[in-house]
């Protein structure tokens, strides 16, 4: 074993003090020892930090300064759900942190070994976790790495620990990580953070959201087979919490908000998860607008985390950035990797991409690849349709019976059926039935290359990475009032096995300018209403 420190019975110790006995565990932030602390006579935990051998002496040593101010920082946090730091300390150039050794496993190990928890242990130990967060937070200091495998479960007592501040970001401070690249595990990654913008105290409550659906279901909801998938999947993608998180809901959903400012905070959300543990039913916040409405949730109105704003919040990244900022961030963490992803930036169902150049195929070892889907549409003749574009009629200004006329603070106004409710995703709005087993889309965006046929024959094109199963889809260019458009209609096999095959008919048309994209997916043995559904929203939609 190489050694570092003074060497006793063959093992290494470090600082004069801690005898490093038995290695516990290996992440990205270096390697974390059980260890004996000879003064006092106790057993640690000792966090050996990685250093960086490509840097320089004064980067080197600027680096082990950073760690051991943000160390000791963490270390004035006293709270009994916050791992205790017992001492900061360097031996031989390379910074260590001293820990309470707590006796128990992960909560990633526990999924692993034992399957998801049930709907109260998830509420404990989001109670816990919130409570620490906030402890932290009102002292300057984020975690950013919350997730299950640095969650601790003390046996014997169930006392739940968050540790592993390895990545952790103070105030006023630069980071310690902060090297130009991404850190972070991306499933549990806040999607400001993603797309580059400052991050606060919210990013770590999306975390703490996605960390409940991995502990109630088994795995985070962002997850998916590839980098490109997963960073797709937190930026842009329909959030979809697992159906056991359903007694919880309005917590998960509140969590789980896009834009950090209607995210749903820490005492509310807390508050919530105590009153479900009190009453079995999920109650509302103190005073805030997000957590009276959420609280307001039922089983049946799963679908939006609270009431839409006045007026639409700006998206933490103009939509023409983001895109580009995504892929960056792509390169930038399959670099020196030898391996490829695509960011997919599109709706269920497919439909107008973000625009152009935001579908990009990036290669660390074939750069040349990263262009290869941004060359305008094929002139191929898609092959004719089975189904039918709707009509193009004049656009009625009252809703039929048994819909309601929604004017979206997005820019739009269209009938949808009653009982639907908003849920914005980005730069898509959906209004959702209860449930979730209809769903319509809608979204604004510049004119692209090749004009409504181009824009989804592409979307059509990327269906099977999009759409899991994604099988007997069709494109054909139409006209929608006068104005040049295009339909597409295909079938997949849904998101998961409990919500079942389904269909998905999408219009999308150029207008003034703009470019306008509805659609409707639905299981499919209700064609016929979303058919219904899906005419009724496109020929009663008008630009606000």
């Amino acid at each position: 074993m190489a050694t570092d420190g003074d060497q006793r019975d063959g093992l290494r110790v470090i600082a004069g003090r801690y005898r490093l006995e038995k290695r516990l565990g290996r992440g990205g932030m270096g390697v974390v020892w059980r260890a004996a602390d000879q003064l006092l006579g106790r057993q640690v935990a000792v966090k050996e930090l990685t250093v960086d051998d490509a840097l320089s002496d004064d980067d080197a040593r600027l680096r082990r300064e950073r760690t051991l101010r943000e160390a000791q920082a963490v270390a004035q946090l006293h709270h009994p759900h916050i791992i205790v730091v017992h001492d900061v300390v360097e031996d031989g150039g390379r910074p260590y942190i001293v820990m309470e050794l707590i006796d128990g496993g992960s909560l990633a190990d526990r999924i692993s070994r034992r399957g998801p928890v049930d709907v109260g242990e998830a509420a404990r130990i989001g109670i816990a976790l919130l409570s620490a967060l906030r402890t932290a937070h009102e002292a300057g200091v984020l975690h950013r790495d919350i997730k299950p495998a640095n969650v601790l479960v003390e046996a014997g007592t169930g006392r739940v620990v968050l540790t592993d501040f390895g990545i952790a970001q103070v105030a006023g401070a630069t980071t310690l990580t902060e090297t130009g690249s991404f850190v972070g595990s991306p499933e549990y990654t806040a999607p400001e953070r993603m797309s580059g913008a400052r991050s606060g105290p919210p990013s770590d409550l999306w975390s703490l959201g996605a960390l409940l659906c991995a502990a109630l279901s088994g795995e985070s909801p962002f997850r998916r087979d590839s980098l490109g998938g997963i960073l797709h999947a937190v930026v842009s993608d329909e959030i979809r919490p697992p159906a056991q998180a359903e007694p919880l809901l309005p917590v998960v959903r509140g969590l789980l908000e896009r834009d950090p400012e209607r995210r749903l905070g820490a005492a509310e959300a807390e508050l919530m998860l105590r009153g479900f543990l009190e009453t079995g039913a999920v109650t509302g916040g103190a005073g805030t607008a997000q957590s009276a409405a959420a609280a307001s949730y039922t089983p049946t109105e799963r679908d939006v985390p609270w009431p839409p704003p006045p007026e639409p919040a700006a998206p933490p990244v103009p939509s023409s950035t983001r895109g580009p900022l995504v892929a960056a961030l792509l390169v930038a963490a399959v670099a020196g990797a030898g391996v490829s992803a695509a960011m997919l930036l599109f709706h269920e169902g497919g439909g107008a991409a973000p625009g152009p150049g935001a579908t990009t195929a990036v290669s660390a070892s074939h750069p040349s690849d990263s262009a290869a889907t941004t060359g305008p549409p094929s002139a191929t003749t898609p092959p004719a349709s089975s189904g039918t574009p709707p009509p193009a009629t004049t656009r009625p200004r009252t809703a039929p019976s048994g819909y309601r006329l929604a004017r979206d603070p997005a820019g739009f106004a269209l009938a949808v059926p009653e009982g639907f409710t908003r849920d914005p995703q980005g730069e898509r709005v959906f209004y959702m039935s209860p449930g979730q087993t209809f769903r319509l889309g809608i979204r604004l965006s510049e004119t692209q290359t090749g004009g409504p046929g181009g824009v989804l024959r592409r979307a059509a094109a990327e269906g099977p990475s999009t759409n899991p199963g994604y099988h007997d889809g069709r494109v054909t260019d139409t006209t929608h009032s006068g104005h040049p458009a295009a339909f597409w209609e295909f079938t997949w096999k849904g998101f998961s096995a409990a919500e079942g095959p389904r269909h998905t008919y999408d219009l999308c048309w150029e207008e003034d300018g703009r470019l306008y994209d509805v659609w409707v997916s639905a299981p499919v043995g209700k064609v016929r209403e979303a058919r219904e559904y899906f005419d009724v929203a496109v020929d009663t939609f008008t630009a606000t």
